[in-house]
């Protein structure tokens, strides 16, 4: 039979040359093209007719034509880590899992792997250029890595009284953590919300958080000399990076453990069927958009200086972040797009992944008009969630334990 790369037909092939419709782009009149095709599990990657092994020649398809992916391998994602499964530091695409892998963004090759190197379903989390995570000894240690190689460039704690800190947030000062307070019983009542400082290692602040907070469904960013969180307690709290200070918190109407977007001097969350956008300074409400009756938003993302998110119509909506001011709501995807939950831009064009649904992928979107160019599907019949992030000019798409990489311009 030969090699599986030179001269077997891949099972994409075979459903393209017998006519299923599948070699049809998802939503479109388009033809995916049906050159051969090569696939390589972890640790080599691989290269497929998108591009060649130095990445030099590729294009993004026109619309209404899904791509061919530049290259696809093995992922040990478990979709334990949330929104921050998938990562791209500078050329480096990082995924989170037993092992950690480090792989190059335009040949697919793993620049490095780490077994053993942190918890079960760790956020990657990366502030300064370093990478932090719970150390999986779970003896109270922080540790840092660089991107680049996966090796340890920092390591800290908080102190022993405290159960397994969790790093929630990074940027170029501090890594902000959350951690129980150990009773003399081993249970955590209480929990502490801290900050450690990447240069010497040693805790900036530390403040414990009100009675009957929980630490789990944290979802946080520190942007801005602000460090913003939000709860399954349908809080949005924001403290002071500096000091650790409490600012403001605001109870919203339903649970938002997801993502949120900061633009300036506002943060912006997803709240049922508005989005709703508060002062970082005090809490005070400076704008509310609302969508549909019976639909809700999903949630925001500020690229570009333009606030994207979908509804659970399957709308589309850009939006001015400062004001709230819509610029346009598409809504001819309801026939035609499942909707997304997480967003990358790369120049005019903006890419969303979908989840929970096994028609969906990664959609194109014109950036300029909500317009869907194109879906890519991998046809595994996977409803497990899509995560995307932009690298150059290139997407990682994860979806399930397969990694790929597709043109992005």
């Amino acid at each position: 039979m030969g090699s599986r790369a030179g001269y077997m037909m891949s099972r994409r092939q075979i459903l393209r040359l017998t006519g299923t419709g599948l070699g049809l782009a998802v939503f479109g009149a388009g033809v995916v093209g049906c050159g051969p095709e090569e696939e390589a599990d972890v640790p080599g990657g691989s290269v497929t007719p998108g591009g060649d092994k130095s990445g030099d020649t590729f294009t993004t398809p026109p619309p209404g034509t899904a791509p061919e992916p530049l290259w696809e391998a093995n992922a040990a994602n478990t979709g334990l880590a949330g929104n921050d499964a998938l990562a791209a530091v500078g050329d480096v695409v990082l995924v989170s899992g037993d092992p950690l892998v480090g792989r190059d963004i335009v040949s697919g090759k793993e620049k490095w792997s780490r077994k053993g190197v942190t918890t079960p379903g760790a956020a990657l989390l990366v502030g300064g250029g370093t990478l932090y995570l719970a150390s999986a000894e779970y003896d109270g240690d922080v540790v840092g890595l660089d991107p680049a190689t996966g090796k340890e460039t920092w390591r800290s704690r908080l102190g022993k009284k405290y159960e397994q800190p969790r790093p929630i947030a990074a940027d170029d000062r501090h890594v902000y953590v959350l951690a129980g307070i150990l009773e003399k019983d081993f249970t955590t009542p209480n929990n502490v919300i801290a900050a450690i400082d990447t240069m010497s290692g040693k805790i900036a602040w530390r403040e414990q958080r009100d009675a009957g907070t929980e630490e789990f469904g944290i979802t946080a960013a520190a942007v801005g000399g602000r460090l913003v969180y939000t709860d399954y307690r349908e809080n949005v709290t924001v403290r002071d990076t500096a000091t650790g200070r409490q600012l403001w918190t605001k109870k919203i109407s339903r649970s938002n453990n997801r993502r949120f977007a900061v633009h300036k001097s506002l943060v912006i969350v997803a709240d049922g069927r508005r989005l709703r956008a508060f002062a970082l300074a005090d809490g005070k409400e400076r704008w509310s958009l609302r969508t549909e009756e019976f639909s809700s938003f999903n949630d925001p993302h500020v690229l570009d200086g333009v606030l994207y998110a979908a509804d659970s119509a399957r709308g589309m909506w850009a939006v001015d972040p400062g004001t709230g001011k819509q610029i346009w709501h598409n809504e001819d995807l309801r026939e035609s797009a499942t909707q997304a939950w997480q967003f990358a831009k790369v120049e005019g064009t903006l890419y969303g992944a979908t989840e929970f649904d096994e028609d969906g992928g990664v959609h194109a979107f014109d950036a300029s008009t909500g317009k869907l160019r194109w879906t890519y599907n991998d046809h595994t019949g996977d409803i497990q969630q899509w995560y995307v992030v932009a690298a150059g000019d290139r997407l990682a798409a994860m979806h399930g334990r397969r990694l790929y990489a597709l043109p992005a311009v």
